[in-house]
Protein backbone atom coordinates (compact mmCIF):
# COMPACT_ATOMS: atom_id res chain seq x y z
CA UNK A 1 0.00 0.00 0.00
CA UNK A 2 1.78 3.43 -1.49
CA UNK A 3 1.63 5.72 1.10
CA UNK A 4 1.15 9.85 0.48
CA UNK A 5 3.72 10.36 -0.04
CA UNK A 6 4.93 8.39 -2.82
CA UNK A 7 2.80 10.34 -4.51
CA UNK A 8 4.23 13.44 -4.56
CA UNK A 9 6.78 15.29 -7.19
CA UNK A 10 6.64 12.19 -9.43
CA UNK A 11 7.49 12.19 -13.05
CA UNK A 12 5.64 9.90 -14.21
CA UNK A 13 2.36 7.57 -12.78
CA UNK A 14 1.25 4.34 -13.97
CA UNK A 15 -2.24 2.49 -14.29
CA UNK A 16 -1.47 0.95 -10.59
CA UNK A 17 -0.21 3.97 -9.47
CA UNK A 18 -3.71 5.72 -10.63
CA UNK A 19 -5.75 3.02 -8.70
CA UNK A 20 -3.64 3.20 -5.78
CA UNK A 21 -4.29 7.18 -5.29
CA UNK A 22 -7.77 6.54 -6.14
CA UNK A 23 -7.95 4.14 -2.93
CA UNK A 24 -6.03 6.24 -0.94
CA UNK A 25 -8.39 9.08 -1.63
CA UNK A 26 -10.98 6.69 -0.67
CA UNK A 27 -8.99 5.64 3.01
CA UNK A 28 -9.51 7.26 6.46
CA UNK A 29 -7.02 10.42 6.00
CA UNK A 30 -7.97 10.60 2.45
CA UNK A 31 -10.49 13.57 0.77
CA UNK A 32 -13.64 13.72 2.75
CA UNK A 33 -15.57 14.09 -0.48
CA UNK A 34 -14.03 11.22 -2.50
CA UNK A 35 -14.48 9.11 0.98
CA UNK A 36 -18.61 10.29 0.99
CA UNK A 37 -19.59 9.37 -2.95
CA UNK A 38 -21.30 6.22 -4.02
CA UNK A 39 -22.26 4.72 -7.47
CA UNK A 40 -25.69 6.64 -7.12
CA UNK A 41 -24.20 10.02 -5.97
CA UNK A 42 -21.75 9.70 -9.39
CA UNK A 43 -23.47 9.02 -11.80
CA UNK A 44 -24.00 12.46 -13.38
CA UNK A 45 -20.36 13.17 -13.02
CA UNK A 46 -20.05 10.18 -15.70
CA UNK A 47 -22.53 11.39 -18.05
CA UNK A 48 -20.93 14.69 -18.64
CA UNK A 49 -17.38 13.78 -18.23
CA UNK A 50 -18.30 11.30 -20.77
CA UNK A 51 -19.69 14.78 -23.14
CA UNK A 52 -17.23 16.89 -22.88
CA UNK A 53 -14.84 13.91 -24.09
CA UNK A 54 -17.35 13.50 -26.95
CA UNK A 55 -16.99 17.38 -27.21
CA UNK A 56 -13.10 17.47 -27.14
CA UNK A 57 -13.40 15.26 -30.23
CA UNK A 58 -15.89 17.23 -32.38
CA UNK A 59 -13.91 20.36 -31.52
CA UNK A 60 -10.86 18.58 -32.75
CA UNK A 61 -8.66 19.42 -29.86
CA UNK A 62 -5.93 16.52 -28.95
CA UNK A 63 -4.98 18.20 -25.98
CA UNK A 64 -8.74 18.70 -24.59
CA UNK A 65 -9.41 15.01 -25.39
CA UNK A 66 -6.20 13.57 -23.71
CA UNK A 67 -7.52 15.39 -20.74
CA UNK A 68 -11.17 14.03 -21.37
CA UNK A 69 -10.11 10.92 -21.25
CA UNK A 70 -8.06 10.92 -17.93
CA UNK A 71 -11.24 12.34 -16.22
CA UNK A 72 -13.58 9.28 -17.85
CA UNK A 73 -10.74 6.94 -16.99
CA UNK A 74 -11.27 8.47 -13.47
CA UNK A 75 -15.06 7.95 -13.53
CA UNK A 76 -14.27 4.15 -14.42
CA UNK A 77 -11.54 3.73 -11.71
CA UNK A 78 -13.82 5.53 -8.65
CA UNK A 79 -16.58 3.65 -9.68
CA UNK A 80 -14.30 0.11 -9.35
CA UNK A 81 -12.85 1.33 -6.32
CA UNK A 82 -16.36 1.88 -4.73
CA UNK A 83 -17.43 -1.66 -5.65
CA UNK A 84 -14.36 -3.21 -4.73
CA UNK A 85 -15.25 -1.90 -1.35
CA UNK A 86 -18.54 -3.09 -1.15
CA UNK A 87 -17.17 -6.30 -2.38
CA UNK A 88 -18.93 -6.85 -5.34
CA UNK A 89 -16.34 -6.34 -7.52
CA UNK A 90 -12.34 -5.30 -8.55
CA UNK A 91 -11.22 -3.48 -11.08
CA UNK A 92 -9.18 -6.91 -12.34
CA UNK A 93 -12.45 -8.21 -12.63
CA UNK A 94 -13.40 -5.12 -15.07
CA UNK A 95 -10.66 -5.77 -17.47
CA UNK A 96 -11.09 -9.90 -17.61
CA UNK A 97 -14.56 -9.35 -18.56
CA UNK A 98 -14.02 -6.89 -21.34
CA UNK A 99 -11.13 -8.58 -22.63
CA UNK A 100 -12.91 -12.29 -23.06
CA UNK A 101 -15.12 -10.19 -24.29
CA UNK A 102 -13.59 -8.84 -27.13
CA UNK A 103 -11.61 -12.22 -27.78
CA UNK A 104 -15.17 -13.76 -27.72
CA UNK A 105 -16.49 -11.73 -30.28
CA UNK A 106 -13.94 -11.44 -32.94
CA UNK A 107 -13.78 -14.66 -33.53
CA UNK A 108 -12.28 -13.46 -37.13
CA UNK A 109 -9.58 -12.43 -35.52
CA UNK A 110 -8.93 -15.48 -32.61
CA UNK A 111 -10.97 -18.07 -34.15
CA UNK A 112 -11.53 -19.54 -37.46
CA UNK A 113 -14.84 -17.24 -39.00
CA UNK A 114 -13.84 -15.12 -42.13
CA UNK A 115 -14.99 -11.41 -42.17
CA UNK A 116 -14.15 -9.50 -45.46
CA UNK A 117 -15.52 -6.47 -44.06
CA UNK A 118 -16.65 -4.32 -41.16
CA UNK A 119 -20.37 -4.53 -42.21
CA UNK A 120 -19.41 -8.09 -41.53
CA UNK A 121 -18.01 -7.94 -38.39
CA UNK A 122 -20.61 -5.44 -36.87
CA UNK A 123 -23.29 -8.41 -37.89
CA UNK A 124 -21.52 -10.99 -36.36
CA UNK A 125 -20.71 -9.20 -33.25
CA UNK A 126 -24.77 -8.07 -32.92
CA UNK A 127 -25.14 -12.14 -33.66
CA UNK A 128 -22.38 -13.15 -30.59
CA UNK A 129 -23.97 -10.48 -28.40
CA UNK A 130 -27.27 -12.08 -28.60
CA UNK A 131 -26.21 -15.62 -28.07
CA UNK A 132 -23.95 -15.06 -24.89
CA UNK A 133 -26.58 -12.31 -23.54
CA UNK A 134 -29.98 -14.78 -23.87
CA UNK A 135 -31.59 -12.01 -26.14
CA UNK A 136 -33.47 -14.30 -28.77
CA UNK A 137 -36.83 -11.54 -29.10
CA UNK A 138 -36.91 -8.33 -30.07
CA UNK A 139 -38.23 -7.13 -26.62
CA UNK A 140 -35.24 -8.47 -25.44
CA UNK A 141 -33.05 -6.29 -27.90
CA UNK A 142 -34.92 -3.67 -27.34
CA UNK A 143 -35.07 -4.15 -23.61
CA UNK A 144 -30.51 -4.12 -23.65
CA UNK A 145 -31.05 -0.45 -24.68
CA UNK A 146 -29.44 1.61 -22.50
CA UNK A 147 -32.21 3.39 -20.52
CA UNK A 148 -29.74 6.06 -19.54
CA UNK A 149 -29.49 7.10 -23.03
CA UNK A 150 -30.86 10.35 -24.50
CA UNK A 151 -34.53 9.60 -26.02
CA UNK A 152 -33.78 10.83 -29.68
CA UNK A 153 -30.65 8.04 -29.35
CA UNK A 154 -32.65 5.70 -27.44
CA UNK A 155 -35.84 5.96 -30.20
CA UNK A 156 -33.26 5.30 -32.98
CA UNK A 157 -31.33 2.17 -32.03
CA UNK A 158 -34.89 0.61 -31.41
CA UNK A 159 -35.85 1.48 -34.70
CA UNK A 160 -32.87 -0.07 -35.87
CA UNK A 161 -32.92 -2.92 -33.70
CA UNK A 162 -36.59 -3.56 -34.75
CA UNK A 163 -35.53 -3.17 -38.68
CA UNK A 164 -32.68 -5.41 -37.75
CA UNK A 165 -35.55 -8.30 -37.13
CA UNK A 166 -36.95 -7.64 -40.50
CA UNK A 167 -40.39 -5.98 -38.58
CA UNK A 168 -41.34 -2.10 -39.80
CA UNK A 169 -40.98 0.05 -36.84
CA UNK A 170 -43.89 1.94 -37.68
CA UNK A 171 -46.26 -0.83 -37.09
CA UNK A 172 -45.40 -1.05 -33.79
CA UNK A 173 -45.86 2.55 -32.94
CA UNK A 174 -48.44 3.00 -30.29
CA UNK A 175 -51.09 5.87 -30.60
CA UNK A 176 -51.26 8.72 -28.63
CA UNK A 177 -52.76 9.03 -25.47
CA UNK A 178 -52.23 13.03 -24.46
CA UNK A 179 -50.25 16.37 -26.12
CA UNK A 180 -46.84 15.09 -24.84
CA UNK A 181 -47.04 11.13 -26.46
CA UNK A 182 -48.57 13.06 -29.50
CA UNK A 183 -45.28 14.88 -29.28
CA UNK A 184 -43.44 11.96 -28.60
CA UNK A 185 -44.67 10.17 -31.51
CA UNK A 186 -43.87 12.65 -33.71
CA UNK A 187 -40.04 12.59 -32.27
CA UNK A 188 -39.81 8.79 -33.01
CA UNK A 189 -41.32 9.20 -36.25
CA UNK A 190 -38.70 11.76 -37.05
CA UNK A 191 -36.09 8.89 -35.52
CA UNK A 192 -37.45 6.81 -37.92
CA UNK A 193 -37.12 8.84 -40.91
CA UNK A 194 -33.34 9.55 -40.07
CA UNK A 195 -32.38 6.01 -40.18
CA UNK A 196 -33.68 5.26 -43.27
CA UNK A 197 -32.18 7.95 -44.90
CA UNK A 198 -28.78 7.19 -43.39
CA UNK A 199 -28.85 10.26 -40.60
CA UNK A 200 -28.31 9.82 -37.26
CA UNK A 201 -31.39 11.80 -36.00
CA UNK A 202 -28.72 13.14 -32.71
CA UNK A 203 -26.16 14.49 -34.72
CA UNK A 204 -28.82 16.22 -36.75
CA UNK A 205 -29.99 18.24 -34.50
CA UNK A 206 -27.08 19.19 -32.48
CA UNK A 207 -25.92 20.68 -36.26
CA UNK A 208 -29.11 22.39 -35.86
CA UNK A 209 -28.10 23.33 -32.61
CA UNK A 210 -25.31 25.28 -33.68
CA UNK A 211 -26.94 26.99 -36.50
CA UNK A 212 -29.15 28.30 -34.05
CA UNK A 213 -26.51 29.51 -31.56
CA UNK A 214 -24.77 31.21 -34.93
CA UNK A 215 -28.12 32.80 -35.61
CA UNK A 216 -28.28 33.77 -31.91
CA UNK A 217 -25.53 35.98 -32.05
CA UNK A 218 -27.10 38.43 -35.07
CA UNK A 219 -30.12 38.94 -32.53
CA UNK A 220 -31.34 42.22 -31.33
Amino acid sequence: MKEKAYFINKAEYSFDDFLELMRLLRRPGGCPWDREQTHRSIRQNFLEETYEACDAIDQNDPAALREELGDVLMQVVFHAVIAEENGEFTITDVLNELCTKLVVRHPHVFGEIEAKDSDTVLTNWESIKNQTKGMSTLSDTLAGVAGALPALMRAQKFVSRTQKQSIDPESLMPDAMDDKTAIGRELFSVALRAKTAGIDAEEALEKYNKLYLERAKTAK
